[in-house]
């Protein structure tokens, strides 16, 4: 028998409305997708201020009690910043209770371009964390969430690297970590979807291109810095590959995916 896959529970936060049939609510799936976006988007209300703030920052789901759970655990979300940073002061007065946030990603993996331009649309996969961010205090905690999301730059990086770190880089990083309350996800995948009587109209079909036009990111042949000394180690160009082509197969499968 296979394990239990946990899920947020749905409410008014969450809840996906439009296009219900795509959302997701599967931890894995969620902490999946935060964890391989470069940037995360974070979103925050400014006191005295008439708009709220959002701010793409660096971030990493992982459990600093739990260091062996895995993407289908609960987990916190770390992200790194500035110490006097507004963020990170404003996660510093908010006390254990934590400050309300909005932790936001996406990645598109295709164009779809269909007859009518009101059918055109994306493949994409986007994830929304709802949560409480605090200031991480404990040094311990804060070395593991620093050791987490330098991996998650590049894994294994963080030992790779010189070690450890001084105090001067101690004290001008902080780390907020994000209780997280609920979350979602969203995913459109497949091909052109186009109405029936455009499907009937000849001289659309006749005149113009339909398909989906794949979009993945990649990492480029690494240039060497002024001062570098040390070839290209593996673990690096191994993730560098594996990134591109992993990126590729995702765009390419989710072309390729029957359109409901």
């Amino acid at each position: 028998m296979g394990r239990y896959e946990l899920e947020y529970p749905k409410d008014a936060t969450n809840l996906v409305n439009r296009k219900g049939d795509r959302g997701i609510y599967a931890l894995e799936k969620i902490h999946s997708l935060i964890n391989s976006s470069q940037l995360i988007h974070v979103s925050f209300n400014v006191p005295n201020s008439p708009f709220p703030v959002t701010l793409p920052m660096i971030g990493q789901m992982g459990s600093f009690d739990r260091p062996s759970a895995d993407l289908g655990d609960p987990l916190d979300l770390y992200i790194h910043g500035y110490v006097s940073s507004r963020l990170f002061n404003l996660g510093r007065g908010a006390g254990e209770d934590g400050m309300p946030v909005s932790c936001a990603v996406s990645h598109v993996d295709g164009l779809i371009l269909a007859l009518s331009a009101f059918n055109h649309s994306y493949n994409y996969r986007s994830a929304l964390l709802f949560g409480h961010a605090s200031l991480v205090e404990d040094q311990e905690e804060k070395l593991y969430a620093m050791e987490l999301i330098t991996n998650s730059v590049v894994p294994d990086r963080w030992k790779n690297s010189r070690l450890p770190p001084t105090n001067a880089e101690m004290q001008s990083t902080s780390i907020l970590k994000v209780k997280i309350a609920s979350g979602s996800a969203k995913y459109r995948d497949g091909g052109v979807s186009d109405d029936k009587h455009d499907l009937e109209n000849e001289d659309a079909l006749n005149t113009v291109w339909t398909g989906v036009v794949p979009i993945y990111s990649t990492m480029g042949e690494p240039i060497p810095g002024p001062y570098n000394r040390v070839d290209l180690p593996p673990y690096a160009k191994e993730f560098f590959d594996e990134f591109s082509a992993e990126n590729k197969k995702q765009s390419l499968d989710a072309a390729n995916t029957k359109t409901g």
